[in-house]
């Protein structure tokens, strides 16, 4: 029997959970072994995955945040069972790889890549799926590439297409498209490499942001899903990631 790793956000509501599932543990204790239990929001778990991606351990989230899509509600009751019972999804992350003018870098994304235009000027991007065309010439404020996993974040929010998760699918989305102006954006295999150049890096630079890693200046952009890293999450049998994909899939939205 094991007790689990817990870390949590610094905010008070996060502490405060986090300091109510160790007293649990204090007493009770739970048959899966290498457990973490991340206490936060969304964006905390995004954090966590990356400071740990070379982990082998399971990530158990707890929502103390907004929405926390990729957490578990709180049970001060059932933690214990729930973490037992719970079940395992298992995610890549996209490799983002950008060239500047002086420097190449590189990270990770379990979301999106969000590549953005840095002045009042719209962005002109050529898109390529490896030596294969998608666009030529898109004038926009940007485009985003989205995983299935982050497909009802960001992407949903500039009109891209929800994904299921084991689609096996990414998805690029135009953001606010100029020329031309009705491109709806394109779904390609998750075994693709998708390369974005910027036209005009002197007059309209662009930034590339791997989830809130932002890289300034870059001239070419390669995206492609990392299969050697792994996320192992575990989800509560009634609120599973496939189950609020579907969920956000058949939502309508009221105004």
């Amino acid at each position: 029997m094991n007790k689990p790793l817990i870390i949590s956000d610094t905010n008070s509501r996060s502490l405060k959970i986090k300091k109510q599932i160790v007293k649990v543990f204090s007493k009770e204790k739970t048959r899966r072994s290498n457990v973490i239990i991340v206490v936060g929001g969304d964006g905390f778990m995004l954090e966590t995955l990356k400071k740990n991606k070379n982990s082998k351990k399971s990530f158990y989230g707890i929502n103390s945040g907004n929405y926390g899509f990729l957490m578990n509600k709180f049970s001060n009751k059932l933690i214990v069972k729930n973490l037992s019972k719970a079940k395992t999804v298992n995610i890549s992350p996209l490799e983002m790889s950008v060239k500047t003018k002086n420097k190449s870098k590189k990270s990770i994304a379990i979301n999106e890549v969000s590549i953005l235009r840095q002045s009042r000027q719209a962005a002109n991007l050529s898109i390529k799926n490896n030596s294969k065309n998608i666009i030529k010439k898109l004038v926009s404020d940007g485009v985003l590439i989205s995983t299935p996993a982050g497909s009802t974040a960001y992407n949903l929010s500039v009109n891209g297409p929800i994904l299921n998760l084991n689609s096996k699918k990414i998805s690029i989305a135009p953001i606010s498209a100029f020329r031309p102006r009705r491109w709806a954006g394109k779904i390609v295999s998750d075994k693709s490499k998708v390369i974005i150049k910027n036209l005009n890096p002197r007059k309209r630079p662009i930034s590339a942001v791997a989830d809130n890693v932002e890289f300034r200046n870059a001239i070419k952009i390669i995206v492609k899903v990392q299969t050697k890293i792994k996320f192992a999450l575990l989800y509560d049998k009634n609120s599973s990631l496939q189950k609020k994909i579907k969920l956000e899939q058949l939502r309508k939205e009221t105004y």
